[in-house]
C-alpha cells in the first residue's frame, strides 16, 4: 500500500485536497520561441514527456531562472490605474546574469511581492513578459499563505536551521494542508515554466527551498530537460532532516535535477548522507566532480559559495550621499571604536548573543568602557511568529540593560538601528567600523562580511584624506555556523553560543595591530573580489552544461507515480526485451538453458523468510519438467539450504556457492568444481572478521564451505562502509601469501579461493 505521505501530484494539481480553493482559470501566456515555428499547446494534465532524439537547431541558448520572487519592484501608479515596474538591482537573480554568456537570453519565472487583482493579471503578465522577460506566477491567497508563511516558514526554514518542532507551542506540529499548499504552489510555478519553455533548447535554473519539488513537475513533462537547482539555505544533517515527514518526497524531487548546488561542503555532505541513509545512493568523486548515480543518471553536486556584485558596490562607494553620511558618522563616533553588526531581525541571526558578548567584553576589559560602541543594524524581519516576538523583546531588554549599566553622558555602548537601512547608508557604516561581528547561530551564506571587506577597500577611492589613502585594514569576527566562514581564513571564528569566547574574540579583533589587520584584509579582498556573483553563476552554469552534455544521446523512460517519479537513462544501444519476441523464440527453440538467481529473483531481496513459496516451486517444476529445458538455480548460498528448499524440484539443477558445488538434479551427487580444497586460510580470516563484527553493530559473518562473507547491510551506512574498507585492507595484508581473493561487494566483504574469481 502506498504511504499517505506520497500525496498524489495529479490530485493536488487538480485541486482535490481539503481547505484549498480552486485557482482561477487564466489565459495562457504565448509560448516564447527562440526559432520560428509552431509548438502545439500542451495539455497540463498530460503525463507523457515531450522528448526528441536530437536537439533542435536553435540560434541561441536560453536559460529560465525560476525563484519564489521575480527580480522586479512593483508599485501602484499615482492615478491608481495599473502598475509600474522596475528592476530590483539588489536581487541576486538579476546580478547573476553577469556570469552567463553574453549572447544567452534570460527569462525569469516567479511571483510578485504585491497582490495583483485577478482582473489585471493578464495585462500585468503581458507587460512583464514584453518589457522585462519576466513571467509572473500568481498564487491564490489561500495557497500563498499556507505555502510561504506556512510550509516554508513554519516547517522548512526552522528545520533547515536546526530547529525541531518539539511541541505544539514550540515550532508546531506537521500540518499536511501546508504541505499540500506547497505542492500546489510548485505546480503553479511549473505551469508558468511549461507555458514558455522550449524543452530541447532551454536550461532551467531553480533557486532555493521554496521550490524543491518543482524539478519533479518539470521532469515528468520533459525527460531530457537540462535543469539545475541551487539551495541558498543550509542543508541540515541527516539526523535533523530525517524528522521531516515528507523527507523522501523532497529528496526524490531534488534528484530529478541534473545539478544540485550548495554553498559549502558541509551542506553538500549532509545532503549526500541523506541520499545514502534514506535512499541507499552512494556518491563518487571523479576528477574533482561529485556525482550521485540515480537510475542511470548522474546528478552532479556543486559546491560553490555565492559572492557579491562588485559593480554595484563600487557604484555605491562613489555616491555623494555616502560621503556625506560618512562624515556625519565620523563626527558622531569621534574618538570611539565602532564594532558593527548588520542582520535581519531573525531568531537565527544571534543578535541577542552578540549583545551578551559585548556586555561580557565591557566587563572583562574595562578599558573599552566609554570607548567601544556596538552599532547593530536590524533589518525588518521577513517572517513572523511568537519566537520572533520573544527575540525582539529580549534584544530590546538587553540594549536597555547594557546602556544603563555602562552608559555615560554622551556615550551609549549599544546603538540599535531598528529600521530599514539603504545600501548607501550601510556602506557608510562599513567605512567607519573597525570590525564587523556576525554571530548567527545558523545561516546559509551571509554576505555582510564580503560587503564590509570591499567597503573598507574602497575608502581611498572616494576619500582624499591621508588617513583614508593609507593601507587598508579590516577585521572580522564570524560565527563558525555560517556559509561564508570557510572562505574567510583571516577572520576570527567563534562559537556564538559561547559568549565569553566571543567577547574575547571581539577584544582581540579591535586590539590587533594595524599591520596584522592589513595582512588579513588583503587576503580577504583578493578572494572576495575574484569570487563575485558573476564567478559563482559562471561556474554553476558551466557545470550544468557539462552535466547535461549527453542528454540527447541517451534513451530515457519516465517511471513511477507521484513523488516516486524518476527518469531511467540508458545507453543508446540498449534494447528493451520484447515479451512477444521472447515467447516466439522460446517456442521455436529445441534446447533451452534457464539460469535463475535466488535472492532478488526467485525470492524478494527484502524478504526475511527465504524459503520459496509453493507457487515458486510449482513454476520451477513446470519449467524443469519440459524436456527441452535445462533449469539451474545459481546462488551464493550454501548447498545444504538450497538442497533443502528445492527438494520437491527433482529435475532442477543447483549451482551453490557461486558454482563451487554443483548438481544436475536431485538424484545426482554434489560435484566439487574447485581444484583447491585447502581451507587453512579460514583460521586466519575468521578472527579478523570477528573483530570487526564485534565493533560494528548490525554486521554478521556468513560461513560457507568455500568462503567467508562479512555482511554490513544492517549496520549504519557510513560506519559499515568505513569498516568494510578497513577490513578489506586488513584481510589483504594478513592473507597476502594465501591462495585466496579478498573482494568487496554490495554490503559485503568476501574471502574465497582465487580460482573462482570471474
Amino acid at each position: 500500500m502506498m504511504s499517505r505521505s506520497y500525496t498524489n501530484l495529479l490530485d493536488l494539481a487538480s485541486g482535490n485536497f481539503p481547505a484549498m480553493g480552486q485557482p482561477r482559470e487564466k489565459k495562457r501566456l504565448p509560448r516564447v520561441m527562440t526559432v520560428p515555428g509552431v509548438i502545439s499547446e500542451l495539455d497540463d494534465d498530460q503525463a507523457n514527456s515531450v522528448t526528441s532524439d536530437a536537439p533542435s537547431s536553435a540560434i541561441q541558448d536560453r536559460i529560465i531562472i525560476v525563484a519564489n520572487q521575480l527580480p522586479v519592484k512593483a508599485k501602484r501608479r499615482p492615478d491608481n490605474k495599473g502598475w509600474s515596474f522596475s528592476w530590483d538591482d539588489d536581487s541576486l537573480l538579476l546580478q547573476l546574469k553577469d556570469g552567463l554568456p553574453e549572447e544567452m537570453e534570460v527569462l525569469y519565472v516567479g511571483s510578485l511581492k504585491v497582490d495583483v487583482d485577478p482582473v489585471e493579471q493578464d495585462d500585468v503578465s503581458q507587460l512583464l513578459l514584453d518589457k522585462f522577460k519576466c513571467v509572473p506566477a500568481f498564487l491564490p491567497s489561500d495557497i500563498l499563505t499556507k505555502f510561504y508563511h506556512g510550509f516554508c516558514k513554519q516547517h522548512l526554514w526552522p528545520l533547515f536551521h536546526y530547529m525541531l518542532p518539539f511541541s505544539a507551542s514550540h515550532g508546531g506540529r506537521f500540518d499536511r494542508s501546508l504541505w499540500e499548499a506547497y505542492v500546489a504552489a510548485n505546480k503553479i510555478f511549473s505551469q508558468r515554466v511549461i507555458e514558455v519553455i522550449n524543452p530541447e533548447d532551454d536550461y532551467v535554473w531553480i533557486h532555493d527551498y521554496h521550490l524543491m519539488v518543482l524539478p519533479t513537475f518539470l521532469r515528468r513533462r520533459f525527460n531530457r530537460l537540462r535543469m539545475g537547482f541551487f539551495l541558498h539555505s543550509p542543508f541540515p544533517s541527516s539526523e535533523i532532516y530525517r524528522t521531516l515527514p515528507v523527507r523522501e518526497e523532497i529528496m526524490k524531487a531534488l534528484l530529478n535535477s541534473d545539478l544540485i548546488g550548495f554553498h559549502t561542503y558541509d551542506y553538500a555532505r549532509h545532503f549526500l548522507s541523506c541520499c545514502s541513509r534514506m535512499l541507499g545512493l552512494e556518491y563518487q568523486s571523479k576528477r574533482g566532480y561529485i556525482g550521485v548515480e540515480y537510475y542511470g543518471r548522474t546528478i552532479g553536486i556543486k559546491i560553490m559559495p555565492v559572492g557579491i556584485h562588485m559593480g554595484q558596490i563600487k557604484s555605491v562607494l562613489s555616491l555623494a550621499d555616502k560621503e556625506w553620511r560618512v562624515a556625519e558618522l565620523k563626527q558622531q563616533f569621534e574618538g570611539k571604536t565602532v564594532l558593527l553588526g548588520v542582520d535581519d531581525m531573525d531568531v537565527f541571526k544571534g543578535i541577542d548573543l552578540k549583545l551578551l558578548a559585548m556586555e561580557q567584553m565591557l566587563k572583562q576589559h574595562p578599558k573599552w568602557q566609554g570607548r567601544a560602541v556596538l552599532v547593530q543594524i536590524a533589518n525588518p524581519s521577513r517572517g513572523r511568529g511568537k519566537d520572533l516576538e520573544d527575540i525582539q523583546a529580549e534584544i530590546q531588554a538587553s540594549c536597555k540593560r547594557i546602556n544603563e549599566t555602562f552608559g555615560q553622558p554622551g556615550y551609549e555602548p549599544i546603538v540599535l538601528i531598528d529600521r530599514p537601512v539603504s545600501l548607501c547608508e550601510r556602506f557608510a557604516y562599513y567605512t567607519i567600523a573597525e570590525c564587523v561581528v556576525v554571530t548567527a547561530v545558523r545561516d546559509g551564506m551571509n554576505l555582510t562580511p564580503y560587503e564590509y571587506i570591499v567597503g573598507r577597500q574602497g575608502v581611498s577611492e572616494s576619500e582624499s584624506s591621508s588617513e583614508s589613502s593609507g593601507p587598508k585594514k579590516s577585521m572580522l569576527v564570524v560565527s563558525e555556523f555560517i556559509g561564508c566562514s570557510p572562505s574567510l581564513s583571516g577572520a576570527i571564528r567563534v562559537n556564538p553560543w559561547n559568549t565569553e569566547s566571543t567577547a574575547e574574540a571581539m577584544n582581540e579583533a579591535i586590539s590587533m595591530s594595524d599591520a596584522e589587520k592589513q595582512l588579513r584584509h588583503e587576503k580577504h579582498y583578493r578572494y572576495v573580489s575574484s569570487h563575485d556573483v558573476a564567478f559563482w553563476s559562471r561556474s554553476f552554469f558551466q557545470d550544468l552544461e557539462r552535466t547535461c552534455k549527453d542528454h540527447f544521446r541517451r534513451r530515457c523512460w519516465g517511471i513511477g507515480l507521484s513523488f516516486g517519479f524518476r527518469v531511467v537513462a540508458l545507453d543508446p544501444n540498449f534494447g528493451k526485451l520484447s515479451i512477444d519476441h521472447i515467447v516466439s523464440v522460446y517456442l521455436r527453440s529445441k534446447n533451452r538453458a534457464i539460469l535463475l538467481d535466488y535472492d532478488g529473483t526467485v525470492m524478494p531481496q527484502t524478504s526475511h523468510n527465504k524459503t520459496p513459496s509453493a507457487e515458486v516451486i510449482s513454476i520451477i517444476n513446470a519449467l524443469s519438467g519440459d524436456t527441452k529445458n535445462t533449469v539451474f538455480v545459481v546462488s551464493g548460498r550454501g548447498r545444504e539450504s538450497l538442497g533443502k528448499w528445492f527438494s520437491p524440484c527433482k529435475k532442477l539443477g543447483i549451482a551453490a556457492e557461486h558454482g563451487f558445488f554443483m548438481r544436475w538434479s536431485a538424484n545426482d551427487e554434489w560435484e566439487l568444481c574447485g581444484q583447491n580444497s585447502e581451507f587453512g586460510w579460514k583460521q586466519i580470516a575468521e578472527p579478523v572478521m570477528k573483530l570487526y563484527t564485534e565493533s560494528t553493530d548490525g554486521s554478521s559473518i556468513e560461513t560457507k564451505e568455500s568462503a567467508l562473507v562479512w555482511h554490513h547491510r544492517d549496520a549504519d551506512p557510513g560506519f559499515g562502509s568505513s569498516q568494510a574498507k578497513e577490513m578489506l585492507d586488513h584481510l589483504e595484508s594478513v592473507l597476502a601469501n594465501e591462495p585466496v581473493a579478498v573482494k568487496s561487494g554490495q554490503f559485503i566483504v568476501e574471502v574465497k579461493p582465487q580460482v573462482f574469481l570471474p
